[in-house]
């Protein structure tokens, strides 16, 4: 899938890249029940139906309405599928539509905008166009969300009791690259001026914006993020009773929730297993840990003599090459990733093990940067320099403070349309739902 920033998008490939995100938005729903569908399987998570009838509003909202008025406000976004009059934990007790009822609004949606495009130019350019509409920003908008809800909906899946979800998988994992360093190993990154950010508007959201130069200190950053390895040495020297490393935030939340592993690892006659949606196995030591949250990775972290990158020191490992003084798309360079590249797309339904990207690695040594898990950084999200926000306050403003910690990179289950070295995840330090890890680094020395 090529959601390439920086140009325009014509009416047919617009037709295209909606087609093919609706229909993988039905394959991984498409085997659930109307009661799997309709129930909520955890507190932290919607109702599946919720996501897909607001998946059908969103796009209602900004293609239809939008489109339509030229308003770029964000008053359409109301009723039981706004999410701030409606947080998750009381989705379920709104007046849900059925399956049918959902999939009838889906489709009527999505006639509705395609007639509306027919009375759009066939190429659209910052030129002719509206805000909105230059280089086909505001399709790009609505396909990222659909995106994001798809690995909303695969957490969710994650969390579901009862009958296993059975993950309809498109690849088998790729062997690790006998080169790759060992776990632990740290690659250094010199420090100086380095651009973060940028001033696409085709493609990036507004707290990605704008570009600006920030002048790094030299540091060391893991080559690999922490493996289930690493981390089960942390558990089994007894790190999560280990106050020293915790701080006073992460030690009430840990005794709290009475946390002594990582959320789908399990302690048997033979050791830790791991799950992945219907896949149960031995822990494997050279996957990523995950599922973790921010005070876990913060504690492993101290505990290992390290601590958790910000995240402009992870953006210039991924993206800065220090030789040439440029930043790229992608820790590769500006091409769109590919199953050669990283572990994302929800192509495997699991991580694979570190070192088995050869081809995504950054200009300093840095291997998964882009996919494999959500990487936490040391940074509360607020906005660059100069933001701006555009086009509505609720997707990053509204979040800005020091209550979200960043992550950065993208997983397993991230599409590839919803991913770059510029883009920025934000949640509470203590989730441990999102496909999360981390890797350290350190002041160099």
């Amino acid at each position: 899938m090529d959601l390439h920033i920086g140009r325009p998008l014509a009416r047919p490939e617009i037709e295209h890249l909606l087609a093919e995100a609706r229909e993988r938005t039905l394959l991984l729903t498409a085997s659930l029940s109307d009661d799997e569908l309709r129930r909520q399987h955890d507190p932290l998570m919607s109702p599946i139906v919720w996501d897909l009838g607001h998946i059908a509003h969103f796009e209602d909202v900004w293609l239809r309405e939008n489109l339509r008025s030229g308003d770029t406000g964000s008053e359409g976004l109301r009723g039981i599928y706004n999410p701030f009059e409606n947080p998750r934990a009381v989705r379920d007790s709104l007046p849900l539509p059925t399956l049918p009822e959902c999939r009838d609004y889906l489709g009527s949606v999505r006639r509705a905008v395609l007639e509306g495009l027919r009375d759009l130019p066939t190429d659209l350019t910052a030129g002719e166009a509206t805000p909105l509409l230059a280089d086909g920003f505001v399709f790009r908008m609505v396909l990222q969300h659909e995106y994001q809800h798809n690995e909303t909906i695969l957490q969710t899946l994650q969390l579901k009791q009862g009958r296993p979800y059975a993950a309809p998988r498109q690849l088998a994992a790729p062997p690790p690259d006998p080169s790759a360093p060992a776990p632990g190993t740290m690659v250094r990154f010199p420090g100086g001026p380095v651009p973060i950010g940028t001033d696409d508007r085709s493609v990036a959201y507004d707290n990605e914006r704008p570009s600006h130069s920030v002048e790094l200190a030299p540091f060391r950053i893991d080559a690999h993020p922490v493996t289930n390895g690493e981390y089960a040495a942390f558990v089994e020297a007894g790190g999560y009773e280990e106050d020293g490393v915790w701080t006073e935030a992460g030690r009430a939340w840990r005794d709290e929730a009475g946390l002594a592993a990582p959320k789908y690892w399990t302690r048997g006659d033979d050791g830790w297993t791991e799950r992945f949606m219907d896949r149960v196995g031995a822990l494997d030591p050279l996957r990523p840990v995950v599922n973790v949250s921010y005070w876990e990775a913060d504690a492993y972290a101290r505990w290992a003599g390290k601590r958790l990158p910000t995240e402009l020191e992870w953006e210039a490992a991924a993206s800065f090459d220090p030789a040439s003084g440029t930043a790229s798309l992608y820790p590769w360079g500006d091409t769109a990733p590919s199953a050669s590249r990283a572990n994302l797309d929800a192509a495997l339904f699991e991580t694979t093990p570190v070192g088995s990207y050869p081809e995504g690695r950054s200009p300093v040594g840095c291997w998964d940067m882009i996919g494999n898990v959500w990487e936490w950084t040391s940074s509360d999200f607020d906005g660059y320099p100069g933001y701006e926000t555009f086009p509505y306050p609720e997707y990053s403003e509204a979040f800005f403070g020091d209550e979200y910690k960043v992550l950065r990179g993208g997983s397993w289950a991230t599409r590839y349309g919803a991913v770059r070295s510029t883009f920025r995840n934000w949640d509470y330090p203590i989730r441990r739902q999102i496909f999360s890890g981390f890797r350290c680094a350190r002041d160099d020395e």
